[in-house]
Order: structure tokens, then C-alpha cells, then sequence
């Protein structure tokens, strides 16, 4: 499975861990000559992610065969010098910081150099090196200082993108929008296939059966990440990202596996199937050395300050949660065990690390990049109560402790993103969900996946049934896309953006609806849809370069 995290750690003379995982220079001579195996070593791609007011992380893999049956991508045994370069300009000739990071095959020749000493609020533009080769063009930005007046802030934010299921045609409208950075909430990969709808494709026999071990979670996300349009997100915008359950295996939770019965169920091999996933995540990801796994344990929670306007806390609601209440996850009547004060989808150490945050902080937006849904979701038609306990449903305490304290604090704007759903659905957060009288505290907006569950229909027999039942979701729509958001001072506005289809390429994208949250105004209200002809934008014929 590689180095330990203590083993990397200790590596060497010449830049320790720091240069393993890509954060300082090294200048062997031997390094710097080593021949690269294949084609271009840059398939997967470039990528950059949490910024900071002064820099970024950036990211890339070596990888000339990245899906060769061994996990390593093509690679031999041999470390690699990366050297990389961050410029003003697409030209690079006003070139702003450069440095070198070793790529070894203990974290398949991946890099993770920490670029500092930027300007804050700036686009750059970044490129790799290895050998002769050179790598695409990414574009970054920096975040404003703290305190910075800021006028708008623009995100997207995805989750849940089953190779086998479609398509990421999303992405490539994505790559074209005019955003600041993105957000994704998990589901970067699945840790299997259940169906195979791409349509024009067969299966891969290298990536079949479900992953379990390091080599098998490698081949998940190089299958990803190879993709064209996925490549064009990563490389025009910076990314926040976390996880849900599908990077390690389905509705797991703590040390408890998912209900899968192999032997992998046994917590010890659980542990390790664990590390093996985190592992793999922390190589394909544009993340810091501080999120690099130890084991089977990782540090995603996480916040990033933008300016005067905006907050983001990125939460983990898998790595602490008690196991699920009652089932697997299904939505199940008659569960008391969900309302138990001692259950928690976040542990106390980050519940209270979250909630320390509404008394601190002093952004006019509070953001939550949460995976599985908050708002309350009951499918009993009747007078029972339905609900699923893989979402905040199963960890009642929780959601109230969360919700309550947000409101006691006296937090201004608190607007919770979320994904795991597979549909669009906008929702008010109660102070206590149980007691329509409670206060709204905070609003959710809910975004769909890019393809797991295939095309997707508008709004389902059973989604209208749930809107019907529960007054305080607004809005369903089960087609596939992404959720663009703009915020001001005055106003936050997230626009669905579909697709109509995903088991084939090239489909067109339009804004589904558009909802608002006012300043100081509890409650989502629907906003004012484009004209449909004015916010439809198909993709650019295959000469074509498209908008930027």
C-alpha cells in the first residue's frame, strides 16, 4: 500500500516529506534525467485547489498509461523531479513563482506543490514539467486577503459522477462559466459500477468488480480523470473538495463498513480498505500535506475566508458518524434510535469546531459544503413519518445542535450546499425540524449529480409526492447538472443548471430555476427564470475553442 504517513515523513535529507508530496525543490541530478515510460505523462491532467489570500495547491499526476492493470499509470519504480511554474500571464513571461516537487511511486507520482507568496484576488496561470514534456495550461486564483471588500463572489458546486452511469458533458459547460472556484461535495468516484449506460462504450475489464484495495481505487480515479471534460473544470478554476461514501464504499459510516458481505466487513480489514481509499483521494486531488491521509484517518474539515463576504467550512460527515440507525439508509418509519442525544454525523471535536465558527466568524455569508441532506425529508404520504437515516434525519441531535447554535449566535446568513441526492432540491432549515412553528435559521439548496442514476426526468411521480408532504422543500427537479451560484451583499442566487441527457455526449445545458436568499431574510424565494432561449447554451462544434 506504500509509506506510511510517519515513513514519508521522515524521507530523506533533502526536503523530507516536503518534497514527496510536492511542496519543496529537489536538485539530484538523477532525479531530474529520469526517463519517462510511454506517452504523454500528463493524461490526467492539471489541477488547483484551496486557496488561500497569498496561494494555491496545485496538482498533478504522471501518468502516460493511467489505466495500466498495476495502478502505477505507466510509471517505474524511479522518483521524478516536477518542476512547475505560476505566471501573470498564459504566455508565462511574467512569471510569478516557480519550484520543483518529486513525484515517487509510493503516492503514484503525484505532486502537491503549496505555491505562497501571492497576490491575493489574482488570477494565474500554472504548467508542470517533467522531462521534455509539458504539461496543459491550468488557471487558478487566489483568494481575497481577509477583510477585503469584495463585490460578488461565483462558485459552482457538484457531486456524485459514476463513470459508468453517463457522460461528464457538465463539466465542459462548467469549464466555460465565469466562476471563482468550485465547490465538489463528494462522490468524486464510485467504488463500483452497477450499470454501464454510456452509450458507444463497453466496460473496462481492468476497472470491473468493486475497488478494495489501493491499486483498484487508483484505476477508479484515473478512469475519471482521464475525461476530457472533467480535465477542462479542474484546469480553468481552483476546487474545494471533500468526500461522501462512494471514494470508500457505500453508506459507510465511522469505522462501519456499508452492508456489502465480504470480508472487507470486518473492522480491521474495514481500517484497511479505508487507508487504501483516503490514500488514492489525497493522490488524485488537488489537497495540501495537511490533508494527506495517516492511515485509515484524514483531516477534510476544513475553512476558507473570502474577503468581506463569504465563509466556507468544508465538513466530513462520514469519517466520525455512529453507524446508521435502524437500516441502511433506506427511509424508515418508527426509528427511535434516531433522535438519541448521543448519536452524531459530525463527532463532538468537529461539531464543536463547526459551531465555534458561527461565533467567530465575521463573513456576511456562512457557507456549508455538506454531503448528505440536511433539510427534513419525510416520504409517508399519510400521517406516519418516513425518513432516511443515511441523511442528517438519522442524526436528529445533531441537526438541532447545528441549527440551534446558529441561531443563538446570531449568524447573519447561513446557506448549507449540498450533494449525494441525485436531484435539485431547494429547502428553509428549522431550528427544529419536528415543529413547523420552529424558525427558519439557514437555507439549503441541494444539487444534483452530474450522471449517477443516468438522464434523469424533471420531477418524478415520487418527488412530487415529497414536495407535497413536506412545505418546507421548495423546489425538485431529477435531471443532472451542476449549481451555479452568485452572492453579493445583498443577495445570494443559485441557478440549476441540466442537461438533458448523459447517456451520450454533447448535450446542450439551460438553467432549470433560479431561487434567491435576501440578506437578513430567512427563506428561499423563487426568483425570476431567464428566458430559456437566453440561458440555453450548447457545446461548441469540435474545431470550435468555445467561450472562456
Amino acid at each position: 500500500m506504500g509509506m506510511s504517513r510517519r515513513q514519508l515523513l521522515r524521507f530523506g535529507a533533502a526536503g523530507s516529506a516536503a518534497v514527496l508530496v510536492g511542496t519543496s525543490a529537489a536538485s539530484s541530478s538523477r532525479l531530474r534525467t529520469a526517463r519517462l515510460a510511454g506517452g504523454d505523462p500528463f493524461a490526467l491532467g492539471v489541477a488547483s485547489g484551496d486557496p488561500t489570500p497569498d496561494g494555491v495547491v496545485l496538482w498533478t499526476r504522471l501518468a502516460p498509461d493511467p489505466l495500466a492493470p498495476d495502478g502505477h499509470g505507466g510509471m517505474t519504480n524511479a522518483p521524478v523531479t516536477v518542476e512547475y511554474e505560476v505566471a501573470h500571464d498564459e504566455g508565462f513571461r511574467q512569471v510569478a513563482a516557480r519550484g520543483s516537487a518529486v513525484a515517487t511511486r509510493e503516492l503514484a507520482h503525484s505532486v502537491h506543490p503549496e505555491v505562497n507568496g501571492l497576490e491575493p484576488d489574482r488570477w494565474y496561470f500554472y504548467r508542470f514539467r517533467a522531462g521534455s514534456a509539458i504539461s496543459p495550461v491550468g488557471r487558478t486564483r487566489t483568494a481575497p486577503a481577509a477583510g477585503q471588500a469584495m463585490r460578488r463572489l461565483r462558485f459552482a458546486f457538484a457531486s456524485c459522477q459514476s463513470w459508468s452511469s453517463g457522460y461528464f458533458t457538465a463539466y465542459e459547460h462548467m469549464s466555460r462559466e465565469d466562476l471563482d472556484l468550485v465547490v465538489h461535495l463528494g462522490d468524486y468516484i464510485y467504488e463500483q459500477s452497477w450499470i454501464h449506460a454510456r452509450v458507444g462504450t463497453a466496460p473496462d475489464p481492468d476497472v470491473a468488480g468493486e475497488a478494495m484495495d489501493l491499486r483498484g481505487y487508483r484505476l477508479r480515479y484515473a478512469q475519471a480523470k482521464a475525461e476530457a471534460p472533467l480535465q477542462a473544470a479542474h484546469a480553468a478554476f481552483p476546487w474545494l473538495t471533500t468526500m461522501d461514501d462512494h471514494e470508500v464504499d457505500n453508506n459507510w459510516a465511522g469505522d462501519t463498513p456499508g452492508l456489502g458481505f465480504d470480508i472487507y466487513a470486518i473492522p480491521a480489514l474495514f481500517r484497511r480498505r479505508r487507508a487504501a481509499a483516503f490514500q488514492a483521494m489525497y493522490e488524485h486531488q488537488p489537497l495540501r500535506v495537511a490533508q494527506m491521509p495517516s492511515g485509515p484517518n484524514i483531516l477534510l474539515h476544513r475553512r476558507f475566508r473570502f474577503g468581506d463576504l463569504a465563509e466556507i467550512t468544508m465538513i466530513d460527515t462520514r469519517s466520525y458518524r455512529s453507524p446508521l440507525a435502524c437500516n441502511d439508509g433506506k427511509a424508515v418509519a418508527d426509528c427511535e434510535a434516531r433522535y438519541a442525544t448521543g448519536r452524531t454525523i459530525l463527532g463532538s471535536r468537529q461539531r464543536d469546531w463547526l459551531v465555534d465558527g458561527f461565533r467567530s466568524s465575521p463573513a456576511r455569508w456562512q457557507v456549508i459544503g455538506n454531503q448528505v441532506p440536511m433539510a427534513r425529508s419525510d416520504y409517508d404520504p399519510g400521517a406516519a413519518v418516513e425518513l432516511g437515516t443515511d441523511s442528517w434525519d438519522g442524526y436528529v441531535a445533531d441537526r438541532n445542535t447545528v441549527l440551534g447554535a446558529a441561531a443563538d449566535h446570531g449568524v447573519r446568513n447561513l446557506v448549507v450546499i449540498t450533494g449525494d441526492r441525485h436531484e435539485n432540491v431547494v429547502a428553509d432549515l428549522r431550528r427544529d425540524h419536528s415543529d413547523l412553528e420552529s424558525a427558519i435559521v439557514a437555507s439549503e439548496f441541494i444539487g444534483t449529480s452530474i450522471t449517477s442514476r443516468g438522464d434523469g426526468v424533471d420531477l418524478t411521480p415520487a418527488a412530487r409526492q415529497v414536495l407535497a408532504t413536506n412545505p418546507d422543500l421548495k423546489f425538485s427537479n431529477s435531471q443532472r447538472g451542476y449549481v451555479r451560484v452568485e452572492l453579493d451583499h445583498g443577495l445570494w442566487r443559485s441557478d440549476f443548471r441540466v442537461v438533458p441527457y448523459v447517456r451520450r455526449p454533447g448535450a446542450p445545458i439551460h438553467t432549470r430555476a433560479s431561487f434567491v436568499v435576501r440578506d437578513g431574510v430567512r427563506g428561499v424565494v423563487a426568483a425570476s427564470t431567464p428566458d430559456p432561449a437566453s440561458d440555453t447554451a450548447a457545446l461548441p462544434a469540435p474545431d470550435s475553442p468555445g467561450p472562456r
